[in-house]
């Protein structure tokens, strides 16, 4: 259809960064080290390679790299998309990554099913509005599907199985006097939800900014704010990493974290910076960057909000048992 062709351009694009990988902003047009990256030649930082996702939750990671705020703790530091938080868990696992970036509930996941890792720095969290937030279940205007109820016997698109998504859209279906287990969550990378969306191939989809602010403007209805309609202060994400690095190199990890922290500070305090970082590793136009909704970025992990995401997967099936937070939370991050 028409209405989609800029949508969909855009999508495009995105998808195609998240085949090539992302390399350094302050690097040239050819990927090469910026004239001023002196520290790395001269072997004063360390190489950490860290996976994120093309969406606004890691525009605070690119942001500290921007500003020169990992190098000023010792790292050079190297950004790589993949397609979800459940993707790079296991790259983290096996040591392909240093670090990465996931939703909170892949990594309680991961835990329940003995992976050791540790969340060592926050990620973004939901802005509590519900209106206006940057995650948004959405769906066809002339759908008759007007709320999170309305979802049981329909196909959900999640970018990945058993992330935050299943676990807060199920919550949302149980409150709300339904059967979560009739949900049928498809998995769907967010570059390609727009066109399952538009094909009938789901009834719904779980879309993140870039992509919720491209289907607003291309007339889908939000029914749901998964992130702000369920947990108060909702931590969306943290990152995270190996304990086998944990103990290894304790001394990189509290670099990192300490890195990321002042990086997630510098994104809360500068919105309009979060927006033109976007255009770093996604390929949106400028009348939809100036929709999107903007993460709060706090300085710590909110365990508050980690304990209830903890009850919620428990209660869903997606972990056995709740977690002691000293299991999956480093110290430094406590």
């Amino acid at each position: 259809m028409k209405h989609l062709s800029r949508g969909a351009f855009a999508l495009a694009a995105v998808l195609a960064l998240s085949a090539c990988g992302s390399g350094s902003p302050s690097g040239d047009a050819d990927g090469e080290p910026a004239e001023d990256d002196t520290a790395q030649a001269d072997g004063e930082l360390t190489e950490v390679e860290v996976g994120v996702i093309p969406i606004v939750d890691v525009a605070s990671i690119y942001l500290g790299q921007q500003e020169g705020i990992f190098e000023e703790h010792g790292i050079d530091l190297t950004l790589t998309l993949a397609q979800g938080g459940a993707a790079i868990v296991p790259a983290v696992q096996s040591g392909d990554f240093d670090f990465g970036f996931s939703n909170v509930t892949s990594l309680l996941v991961a835990e329940d099913s003995g992976l050791p890792l540790q969340m060592v720095a926050p990620g973004p969290q939901t802005t509590g509005d519900s209106e206006n937030d940057f995650s948004a279940v959405m769906v066809k205007s002339d759908s008759g599907i007007e709320s999170v109820e309305d979802l049981e016997g329909k196909r959900v698109a999640v970018n990945t199985l058993n992330n935050i998504f299943d676990s807060m859209i199920s919550e949302g279906v149980l409150e709300a006097g339904g059967d979560p287990g009739n949900v049928d969550f498809v998995e769907v990378g967010f570059p390609d939800m727009l066109a399952q969306l538009e094909a009938d191939n789901v009834d719904a989809i779980s879309a993140v900014d870039p992509f919720a602010a491209l289907a607003d403007a291309d007339g889908y209805d939000r029914i749901f704010a998964p992130f702000a309609d369920v947990v108060e202060e909702l931590g969306v994400g943290t990152y995270f990493t190996s304990q086998q690095l944990v103990e290894e190199d304790p001394e990189l990890v509290e670099s990192f974290s300490t890195a990321m922290q002042e990086s997630q500070a510098y994104a809360e305090e500068n919105p309009d910076a979060v927006r033109e970082v976007l255009q770093e590793y996604t390929e949106i136009d400028e009348a939809t960057l100036a929709e999107i909704a903007i993460p709060t970025f706090p300085e710590e992990i909110n365990l508050d909000s980690l304990e209830a995401v903890a009850e919620i997967s428990e209660r869903h099936g997606l972990i056995g048992e709740v977690p002691e937070i000293d299991d999956v939370v480093w110290e430094g991050a406590r």
